[in-house]
């Protein structure tokens, strides 16, 4: 993502969009998607600093406590675009319900709401997540699925299918890039082409099958009209 300079919308100070915290009065930074032209600013901003634009401030749905599936502190709700999500403040993850994904996989303004939330990630982070283990959901305590989202993203998220993802941090906004630069439809055409080779691979099946009862038949029939002319011969011997 490109750095922007924005000011900070508690003390005015100037600061990156790239930065989590205000390195003068210690805020925590997120940026979001202005609703007018849709350029960066800073999520507490009243106006966007390109348009002029007024902020939308999306009603804070209260969310249940719910402990956080690498951390077990409890997360905070947090609003990307317009829907509420679970944060933990530690290692900066997100919970997000079956529904609130769909809506962010299929929206384009959520899509920029979340790409404009996401910072990087220190490599000490990202040393920690990629230990695979496996993480309990924070609905039903199951552990949860790991997958390859689409199956060709490269991102591993953990799923409970009844209730939502985990995403680790920056996983959500690089599966967001992912469908932007178009991998959904990769996706499926690598699905379609997964689902031809396989109906080809029963079709041919299905013809070795049939050509082997043919074999059988016809050697069934071989069997049975020898063994009428060997009875035969020997009934003809017989009354001889």
């Amino acid at each position: 993502m490109h750095a922007e300079t924005l000011n900070c919308p508690n003390c005015g100070a100037a600061s990156s969009t790239e930065a989590s915290k205000c390195e003068f009065c210690g805020s925590r930074l997120a940026t979001i998607s202005c609703p007018s032209c849709f350029g960066m600013m800073f999520a507490g901003s009243k106006h966007c600093p390109r348009c002029g634009a007024a902020a939308v401030v999306p009603g804070r749905a209260d969310i249940a406590a719910r402990p956080c599936p690498r951390c077990r502190i409890e997360m905070k709700p947090v609003v990307i675009g317009a829907t509420t999500l679970g944060e933990c403040v530690r290692c900066e993850g997100l919970w997000v319900d079956v529904k609130s994904f769909e809506k962010i996989c299929a929206d384009r303004e959520q899509q920029s709401a979340v790409l404009g939330t996401a910072s990087p990630a220190t490599s000490t982070l990202g040393r920690e997540v990629n230990k695979v283990r496996y993480v309990p959901c924070p609905e039903c305590s199951q552990l949860m699925n790991r997958m390859n989202f689409a199956r060709c993203s490269g991102v591993i998220v953990d799923l409970c299918k009844h209730h939502g993802t985990w995403f680790d941090r920056d996983e959500l906004s690089r599966i967001i890039a992912f469908i932007r630069d178009g991998g959904m439809n990769i996706s499926r055409e690598k699905e379609k082409l997964a689902i031809a080779e396989e109906r080809e691979r029963l079709r041919q099946e299905q013809l070795a099958m049939d050509m082997r009862r043919s074999s059988m038949l016809r050697t069934g029939e071989d069997t049975r009209v020898t063994g009428i002319a060997s009875a035969r011969g020997l009934l003809e011997y017989l009354l001889d």
